[in-house]
This record gives structure tokens, sequence and C-alpha cells, in this order.
């Protein structure tokens, strides 16, 4: 695997990616999915249960558009929104500014503002492959989880069946140029695609969580593991 992903620079590539693109940030999750990434994110989602008292963190939150599907679906859920990104953060502050019960915290996942055993849900959309360091952050989403609490995580892969690999390394290289043309900047584009290529598999994610002590993981593959969606409750 290449040390991308653990490289010292990693969390200053990382912030300079989503501050040059934070403008067109939706837009970006459009081209990588063709839309898609909407449709995923009301699958986990909808697969959740909620409760109206649950406080909910959104970790590696960008613009909120996973906190804006749930506070959709129940207007009222208290939802912290964390990420490292005060642009990302910013984004959308007209919709939230209606929702006094959605906070924002500037914070990166390895090191949670967050008081051990208070939170109820755990979801990470699309960015745990850009974590720097990824034990570090399993260990907190454990931590601030209550006794109960469960973790969701969806996530890219890198795809292993030879004809849909094919078809995905196509588009994947067409992405970039893309980006160049909308957004005026190729780079974070290519370090997406690169990000999943260098990424860890499913299972050693599954592995991960166990060994943080997560317990019933099970997940989801959709599009043939193109992405999957991630499980685990923290029982004691």
């Amino acid at each position: 695997m290449n040390n991308i992903h653990f490289n010292k620079n990693k969390q200053k590539i990382v912030q300079e990616v989503f501050k040059s693109s934070s403008s067109n940030y939706d837009l970006m999750n459009d081209l990588m999915s063709l839309g898609s990434h909407r449709l995923w994110k009301t699958k986990m989602i909808e697969n959740i249960n909620f409760d109206d008292s649950d406080v909910i963190i959104d970790v590696a939150s960008g613009t909120g558009d996973l906190s804006k599907y749930i506070i959709k679906k129940n207007p009222k859920q208290k939802i912290i929104r964390v990420d490292p990104n005060k642009e990302m953060l910013n984004k959308n502050t007209r919709f939230f500014k209606n929702f006094p019960n959605v906070s924002a915290i500037k914070s990166v996942a390895e090191n949670l503002p967050i008081d051990s055993n208070s939170i109820d849900i755990y979801l990470i959309s699309f960015g745990l492959r850009n974590l720097t360091n990824i034990e570090h952050s399993l260990s907190e989403a454990y931590r601030v989880l209550k006794p109960g609490g469960q973790f969701c995580c969806m996530e890219f892969y890198k795809v292993k069946k030879p004809v849909i690999r094919e078809l995905y390394s196509f588009y994947s290289n067409i992405i970039p140029f893309l980006g160049k043309i909308i957004n005026g900047d190729s780079k974070p584009y290519k370090y997406l695609n690169k990000s999943i290529e260098d990424f860890f598999t499913q299972d050693q994610i599954s592995k991960k969580l166990i060994n943080n002590k997560f317990s019933n993981i099970y997940k989801e593959d959709l599009l043939s593991g193109i992405l999957s969606i991630h499980h685990a409750w923290k029982l004691k």
C-alpha cells in the first residue's frame, strides 16, 4: 500500500485539497459519483433507526449534506457537525441557521472535543480514507459513543472485479480533466482517485473496528463493492 495515508504531511495535504475545492465540493461529489452519492447517503440514513432523543455526530461533515438529510427526516434531531476545514463548515450556513439543534465544531476526528459516552450515533461519510490516523479516529469514535451506541461509515473502495474495475478506472481518469474545466483545478480530483486506490480493503476496516472494541460488525456492499456501508456497535 502506498503510504500517502500515513505521510506526516497528510493532514496538510488534505486540508489544502478540501480548502481549494470547498466552493464546488458538492459538484465534485456529483462528478465522482455521477450524482449517485445523494441516493447512497439517503440509503445510509434510512437504514439507521434514529430516536428523537439521539445525539448524532457527523464527522468529516464537509458541507453538511448528510446532516441535511437527517434534518429533513427529523427537523428536531440534535446533530454535532465536525470537520477540520472552516470553509466546509461555513457552507450551507443559511440552511443550518434555522436549526439551533445543529452545531458545528472545527476539529479533527483523531482528537474530538466531545465528552466520553455522550453520542448515540457516530456517522462518517466518504471521510475515513482522508483521516491522518484511522486507528486513533476509531478509538475516538468508540470513546465518545454511549454504551449501545452505533458507528456507521460509508466509504469508497478499490474495485476488485476486473470488468467493473476497467470501467471505473477509465472514468476515474476522466474526472480530473472534468474537474480542471469546472473547478479550474485538477489536483483535488487526482488526490481523491489516489486516496481510493491507496486505501484499505473492506475486510481490513472491519478488522480495525474489531481491534478498537466494536461489536456486531457488518457491512453492506453497493455497486459490486465500489462502496460499502460499515455498521458497528459499542456494547459496553
